[in-house]
């Protein structure tokens, strides 16, 4: 059966290895697919749970960063899971806001900065599978 619907996001990133790193550090992604398409480094990275990806696209520079609000958000399995990257994060210059607690059904949650600039949220208590659940079935 094809993939239909939401299948992933793309992203430039200046250093493919730094942006891997980071994504496999704060995000719990994993390279699933690596290759060189005319000579540009082309990485798919997922996190298993479901089908869908964040592409990574080798670019000689970044004009664009996804930046507050706009930006990719992946949940984590507790608060203090949050609060450990945090505190990576904020060691390292990534930490851009929070963490903070907004209540259901937002939840926990804090903005990091990847190695180009995009913005990656992290959060935990996000209840999207319930609120997306809903929507579909009054659809």
């Amino acid at each position: 059966m094809p993939d239909l619907g939401f299948t992933h996001v793309a992203l430039p990133v200046s250093d493919p290895e730094a942006s891997v790193a980071f994504y496999r550090r704060f995000g719990g992604l994993e390279v699933v697919h690596d290759r060189l398409d005319d000579g540009t480094r082309v990485v798919w990275m997922a996190d298993g749970r479901r089908p869908f990806l964040l592409v990574l696209i080798g670019a000689a520079r970044v004009e664009h960063p996804l930046l507050p609000m706009a930006h990719l958000g992946v949940g984590c399995a507790s608060r203090k899971e949050v609060d450990r990257l945090c505190d990576e994060a904020r060691e390292e210059g990534r930490l851009r806001l929070g963490p903070t607690d907004s209540g259901p059904p937002v939840g926990y949650w804090a903005l990091l900065s990847d190695p180009d600039g995009h913005t990656l949220e992290i959060s935990f208590g996000q209840d999207v599978d319930a609120v997306a659940g809903r929507a579909s079935r009054a659809g």
